[in-house]
């Protein structure tokens, strides 16, 4: 038997795909996740052509703010949805191909999407992952895909709640009964954190740094609530004025304020959904907590944050970083699941 399904994966095996703006996971039915990439592509621009792809994932992040001229790197998700149809439809051909090469049939694919994503954005993923590569594609919405990951019991009678904080969106929901009883997208994450830090970066020192540096430094010394230790980080740069490079010494109290509007943001929408539930569903939530995913989840006292703010238990999924990709790979491998919670 065991033969025989080796055998048959051959031909093809299917994917779930977290498809995000920072990073993308990807899920092999049976194996786990495979993959885990920067949604990254460069692209050469030389004599006013465009089009060919040079690096794609990792390869290519290295390229952000470093490329010489004629030559782009391009992050084509923005906000948890594409941005670049062409660009996107390449990336996903690129990863599908690396992690389903030898196989003769095209595989059947589960791509997880933001719970606010429109119509049409619905639409450009499918296109994108069918143009790609898929024999079939389905669409979960990531909160849900990140309460499976988690290991939540989503189709008990009981109020589960989210909070998946990813790079390009944080999406807060509550589910019962393998459905989602409220959820809110708002389109702040990590992104928006390293672009707050770079300006104020600039603001305050006249240094300019690059999106890699500030990112470098929210996981160096970044926290979301005050710590009775203080770190310091060398950072360099260009300065405004001068244009010459140089370096200045940053603490992470002032980074931790430099963030403070979108950590504002996410909390103000947690308060939000427990606002909104029935008396019912929010004993449970009293009981349970909150379980928080997402690369934004490894924020430094993210949790002591949000349980200051809602005087509720906060726990942290175990492996917060690939929590969609599993759960979506679950999905996978449940039919009857995932008929559930496919979205049209």
């Amino acid at each position: 038997m065991k033969f025989f399904r080796s055998f048959l994966n051959l031909f093809s095996s299917d994917l779930a795909i977290d498809l995000g703006t920072a990073n993308t996971l990807v899920y092999l039915r049976g194996k786990g996740v495979i993959l885990s990439e920067p949604s990254v592509v460069a692209i050469s621009r030389k004599d006013g052509r465009s089009g060919k792809i040079l690096a794609v994932g990792s390869e290519a992040k290295k390229m952000l703010g470093t490329t010489p001229a004629g030559i782009e790197a391009i992050r084509p998700m923005k906000d948890g949805v594409i941005a670049d149809f062409e660009i996107t439809q390449s990336m996903l051909r690129h990863f599908i191909r690396k992690t389903h090469h030898r196989r003769i049939f095209k595989p059947r694919i589960i791509v997880a999407v933001p719970s606010g994503i429109t119509q049409v954005e619905k639409k450009a993923v499918r296109e994108a992952a069918e143009q790609a590569g898929a024999s079939e594609v389905y669409l979960i919405e990531e909160p849900m895909a990140a309460a499976i990951g988690a290991g939540l019991p989503v189709t008990e009678p009981a109020a589960n709640m989210i909070v998946d904080i990813g790079g390009g969106t944080t999406e807060v929901a509550i589910i019962s009964l393998a459905g989602i009883v409220y959820s809110k997208s708002v389109r702040i994450g990590g992104d928006k954190m390293n672009e707050a830090i770079g300006l104020y970066v600039r603001k305050k020192y006249n240094l300019y740094i690059g999106e890699r540096t500030a990112e470098n430094i929210k996981h160096e010394i970044g926290a979301a609530y005050p710590s009775d230790k203080v770190e310091t980080i060398e950072v360099k740069g260009r300065h405004t004025v001068s244009s010459l490079p140089m370096a200045v010494a940053i603490d992470s109290e002032e980074i931790r304020k430099s963030i403070k509007e979108q950590l504002d943001t996410i909390i103000n929408t947690v308060k939000s959904a427990l606002e909104q539930i029935p008396p019912e569903l929010a004993a449970d939530i009293v009981t349970r907590g909150i379980v928080l995913t997402g690369g934004g989840a490894l924020l430094r006292r993210i949790d002591a944050l949000l349980r200051e703010e809602t005087q509720l238990p906060i726990h942290i999924a175990d492996n917060p970083l690939m929590t969609v990709a599993i759960g979506s790979g679950k999905a996978l491998e449940s039919l009857d699941i995932l008929k559930e919670i496919a979205i049209k």
